[in-house]
């Protein structure tokens, strides 16, 4: 890489103003702990984010569960960036293009994408929905079955490896109970759709054997289609999902989870030059239309956890999961840039199979007459692709026909495996005090099989086979000091990596073929210190708030070096440095009411300059990113706030808003998205009659019909940064509950 311009530490707030905010953050939590007051439990609220059941108030580290139901109430049940918004230090946005996916990163981790996820860990029902590449997607997940979602961020993400810039868990309800039907839809604004049906229950193996059923299910089915918030942006999604959990009776289940996914068409619509979103934010690039940008995929997968208790202090866990899935888009790439001997093509074609084994043992003991928990275990995965690449066109120059799949220009079998170990405990020292620690070693390791070695009068595409490996030791460390049975302070420090993906590694940025096995893994050191608080009054009012300051700091941060024809190709910066502040508060109150905020404040930054490119191919970057800019794709400060009146029957309502900061979208901070603030009404009404429920709501979006750039491509060649969100939209909808018996 070429010579840095500059080495000087980014500029930063002075320390005696850093720790004036965290004080006036911190105070009014740590006056709201010092109320002394009986703390009264209802329900029992636990997340397993560290691999055992757990009260998020007595972990050490930033854990937010959302419940199903809050996921569902009076929404769409499409994208998970429809409810996560009171999640802080979660960026999750709809990008209104499904050939895409969602954007979504925790911390900063993760902005850079322009498509699918990378740098969060992902997991559905403790199956990884995050290849051993670091590189996942969301469109598997079906919410309208959604148990709770939970969110992970901080230096215990590290514990699960490779690119866990933070972890999104999300869980399927149990099914159990007598057979219910439940069907859904919902019908809303520029044609979109959605229709559901769910049907849970047990089956007992005989009536009159006592305990436990055979068998809960969950099956559910839904279909989606859209027209598109812009033109060329239409698109529709099937997807089925079923749950069966299995019980033994003797400390022994076996759950089975099967889901698969069926893209058949998104069109993409491509980003919006600052000009073309200025003229019509609802527009599509000329280029989109003329070579039919789209996307198809479809996935299927299985999973399977056995869980067995060994005695009253013993549990062994062992996951097994596959799955297989094809892809296949069409890109807007010139037909020039498409004819030499050397190009990939303008159609990317590929096929996945993936797989991979966890097991684990939780030993339940104690040291020094204080309890311990230990877990131990090993998982490995493994992802076998074979990639194609066709030119974007048929015919002859004077009778061209673009936007269908043309001759081959790319065959390759592409292997990542990883092999991951891992140790962690929590160990209650102290009547009150708790540490957590944990190491996980991750050996990842990348294999490329070139197929397509031809020699034509035009010159010759060589053999690109190659392999790299990457590996890292991963330590976690962090204390949690009960000061009052409604106050909890807290203390964490980790070590974390994140590989290059398939993806990031697919092209050289000197044009030339094969992978660009030369980019390193980044490495990260996280500190985060935290207040949490929470009170339960006897009148049915409770409040929760945390508050988290946390700095990381990475080496060898991955970059884009240069993005342009349709090619993202990427290097490695020397040093990035992401430092915040979360705060988030939970208020149920007056028996129906609950107030819900959050609140994020991130400056994320290159410590040292380093050099890109504005053209392609690039054999030496010219183009300088000073020290100091701010990384792309980040909002400095985001807040949001929901009020809803949920009672058990009756009449509901909702109100959201959210606000961010503008967003630049390049590392030379050239320009940006503006900031804005929306919100959001809607209102329904639950009826209840025996043993049956219905629920119809109503909802709009973006009341005042604000024009905003919802997300950016960060680092787009072309200028088309900018991805309009959504205008004022409407949506209706119902749910039914109904026995089958």
């Amino acid at each position: 890489m070429a010579q840095q311009p500059g080495s000087r530490e980014a500029p930063s707030r002075p320390t005696h103003v850093r720790t004036a905010i965290a004080c006036w953050l911190a105070a009014p939590v740590v006056a709201l702990g010092q109320v002394q007051v009986p703390v009264q439990r209802g329900d029992a609220v636990t997340v397993t984010a560290t691999r055992t059941e757990a009260d998020p108030f007595a972990v050490p580290a930033s854990i937010d569960r959302v419940d199903g139901e809050d996921v569902r109430a009076g929404r769409l049940q499409v994208n998970l960036s429809e409810s996560l918004g009171v999640v802080p230090g979660l960026a999750i946005q709809n990008r209104q293009n499904y050939a895409q996916d969602l954007q979504l990163s925790i911390r900063g981790f993760g902005a850079r994408s322009s498509f699918g996820i990378r740098g969060v860990r992902l997991y559905v029902d403790g199956v990884p929905a995050t290849q051993p590449d670091g590189q996942g997607q969301l469109s598997n997940i079906d919410i309208g079955s959604v148990d709770r979602i939970e969110v992970l961020r901080g230096p215990f993400s590290a514990l699960y490896g490779n690119s866990s810039g933070g972890v999104v868990q999300t869980f399927t309800e149990s099914g159990g109970g007598p057979t219910r039907f439940l069907p859904s839809f919902a019908v809303g604004s520029d044609g979109t759709r959605r229709v559901g049906l769910k049907v849970g229950g047990s089956i007992a193996v005989r009536d009159d054997v006592p305990g436990p059923p055979v068998t809960d299910y969950l099956i559910d089915t839904t279909h989606f289609e859209t027209d598109g918030a812009r033109d060329h942006s239409a698109a529709r999604r099937d997807l089925s999902n079923a749950k069966l959990t299995f019980h033994a009776g003797d400390g022994t289940t076996l759950t089975v989870i099967v889901n698969g996914v069926d893209l058949p068409f998104a069109q993409d619509p491509l980003g919006l030059t600052r000009a073309q979103y200025a003229r019509d934010p609802h527009g599509v690039d000329a280029t989109a239309l003329q070579y039919d940008t789209r996307k198809t995929f479809a996935q299927n997968q299985v999973g399977a956890v056995a869980e067995h208790a060994i005695g009253a202090d013993d549990r062994v866990r062992l996951l097994l999961y596959g799955g297989q899935r094809a892809t296949q888009q069409y890109q807007a790439i010139p037909v020039a840039t498409q004819l030499p001997v050397t190009s990939p093509g303008g159609v990317i074609d590929l096929d996945r199979r993936y797989g991979g084994v966890d097991l684990r043992e939780t030993h339940r003991t104690t040291v020094l007459e204080r309890p311990l928990v230990l877990i131990a275990g090993v998982a490995t995965d493994h992802l076998d692709e074979h990639r194609r690449g066709y030119e974007n066109f048929t015919g002859p120059a004077t009778a061209r026909t673009l936007g269908v799949q043309g001759a081959l220009r790319r065959d390759e079998d592409n292997r990542v495996d990883n092999v991951d170990e891992y140790l962690q405990g929590s160990w209650d020292f102290a009547s009150s005090w708790t540490l957590d620690a944990g190491v996980r070693h991750s050996l990842v390791r990348f294999d490329s099989h070139d197929r397509y070695v031809v020699t034509t009068a035009a010159g010759t595409n060589p053999d690109d086979s190659g392999a790299v490996r990457y590996q890292a030791t991963l330590p976690v460390l962090g204390v949690l000091y009960a000061a009052t049975p409604s106050l909890h302070l807290y203390a964490t420090a980790g070590r974390g990596f994140e590989t290059p993906t398939l993806n990031e590694l697919a092209y050289r940025p000197n044009g030339t073929t094969g992978l660009n096995l030369d980019l390193k893994a980044a490495r990260s050191d996280s500190v985060e210190a935290g207040v949490k608080t929470r009170f339960v009054a006897p009148s049915d009012t409770s409040i929760g708030v945390n508050v988290a300051l946390f700095e990381t700091r990475t080496r060898d941060e991955i970059v884009t070096l240069s993005n342009l024809g349709g090619r993202s190709t990427y290097t490695n910066a020397s040093r990035t440095r992401r430092r915040g502040v979360e705060a988030s508060a939970d208020w149920r109150f007056a028996d129906a009411w609950r107030l819900q905020a959050a609140w994020t404040v991130l400056d994320a930054r290159y410590r040292e300059g380093f050099f890109t490119c504005n053209a392609a191919p690039c054999t030496v970057p010219t183009v300088a990113v000073a020290a100091g800019n701010r990384i792309p794709g980040v909002a400095a400060n985001v807040s949001y706030a929901e009020l809803v009146y949920a009672p058990e029957r009756g009449w509901r309502f909702g109100l959201e808003g959210r606000h961010a900061s503008k967003v630049y979208v390049d590392d030379a901070n050239s320009d940006a998205a503006s900031h804005y603030a929306v919100a959001n009404l809607r209102a329904g009404y639950l009826l209840r009659g025996g043993r049956w429920t219905i629920e119809g709501f109503a909802r709009i979006d973006n009341v005042t019909d604000r024009r905003y750039a919802g997300s950016v491509i960060v680092n787009e060649g072309n200028g088309r940064y900018f991805e309009p969100a959504q205008g004022r939209n409407r949506l209706v909808g119902a749910t039914a509950s109904l026995p089958l018996d």
